[in-house]
């Protein structure tokens, strides 16, 4: 037997109509747009869950149809950390420019429950579009086999598929950070890297590794971080209490002031004795002791590309996968790096 939702804990959503009509998704979609391919007794029963649930289908349906809403939906989870938050903001303005409204949903972990919890929400929202900043694998695989029925494009977000995607180039932005060191005549560089599930941290030992491996070099073990000073601040204790490591890439730059504060502390002298890179370029790295040398990312780019991918679909009246549009990063000299 069906069960009705609980309206007194939240409004019913699109997949609570589906799962009281005993139909997919997609149907209770089609049905909202007057799509002909659906079957009479379908409809009805369709039809007859929104009207027991309660579910707002004339205002969803109109938005759907007329893409008139000027509001886009972004999906993000609950963080303080500068990229996502940069990129969240990067997006924001990106949208206002274009003359659009911004409502946003920020998950505490992203998983495939909660970005389609969260998509349903957006939609029953009428909006005419939807971001998802998806930096970590998790989120990207959430996307993967979701049924979409309203264009959507993924920020970092891995390989294009389904959903197209617009990232920094992670990897050149470890081969940079990397090749600066080895051409400053280190001999190898050490590298403290982000959290397993990140694609942007797998993207960062990819591309130090690659630079590594062109030159003839050992890679080290990385370290691990959780993108916290802390963690960096611990990586930095053991790089310090290490024989011969003279140059180091971190995977962020708030690592990277742990790594500093750690070395300050074990007399360790940047860049006299040990050459350090970030990345991100956050606006406190021109001032940490020494200004660090970083990478990068443009969030700005980021947010224009991501919006503009997301109106060309809206314009072609629906999802397109368009392939993974790659924002190049930059090299930021200062002198936390120096020649051997």
């Amino acid at each position: 037997m069906a069960v009705g939702v609980d309206r007194g804990r939240r409004p019913p959503v699109m997949a609570d109509v589906a799962k009281e009509a005993g139909v997919s998704h997609q149907t209770v979609s089609r049905v909202l747009n007057d799509h002909p391919n659906v079957r009479t007794e379908t409809r009805t029963r369709v039809l007859e869950a929104i009207d027991k649930l309660g579910y707002r289908r004339n205002l969803v349906a109109r938005a759907l149809v007329t893409k008139h809403s000027r509001t886009l939906g972004v999906v993000s989870f609950d963080t303080t950390l500068y990229g996502p938050a940069s990129t969240v903001y990067g997006i924001e303005q990106a949208a206002r420019a274009a003359g659009y409204f911004i409502s946003i949903v920020s998950l505490k972990s992203i998983d495939k429950t909660g970005v389609r919890d969260a998509l349903d929400y957006l939609a029953d929202q009428g909006v005419d579009g939807i971001v998802v900043v998806a930096p970590q694998r998790s989120a990207a695989q959430a996307l993967a086999d979701l049924p979409l029925d309203i264009p959507v494009v993924a920020v970092e977000g891995g390989e294009a598929g389904e959903v197209p995607v617009v990232c920094v180039d992670q990897v050149e932005g470890g081969r940079l950070a990397t090749q600066h060191l080895l051409d400053l005549g280190h001999e190898t560089v050490w590298h403290v890297r982000g959290p397993g599930d990140w694609l942007e941290a797998e993207g960062r030992v990819a591309g130090w590794r690659s630079a590594l491996e062109r030159a003839g070099r050992e890679a080290p073990e990385p370290l691990a971080g959780d993108w916290s000073p802390r963690s960096g601040y611990e990586a930095g204790r053991s790089l310090a209490s290490m024989a011969g490591v003279t140059a180091v890439f971190v995977a962020n730059d708030q690592m990277a002031l742990g790594v500093l504060r750690a070395f300050t502390e074990k007399g360790v002298r940047v860049p006299g004795q040990v050459s350090v890179v970030g990345f991100d370029d956050i606006p406190e790295s021109a001032f940490f002791s020494p200004p660090l040398t970083t990478i990068r990312q443009d969030f700005g780019a980021v947010g224009r590309h991501s919006i503009g991918v997301l109106l060309r679909q809206i314009e072609a009246g629906g999802p397109q996968a368009s392939g993974r549009l790659v924002v190049p990063p930059m090299f930021v000299p200062r002198v936390s790096t120096a020649g051997r």
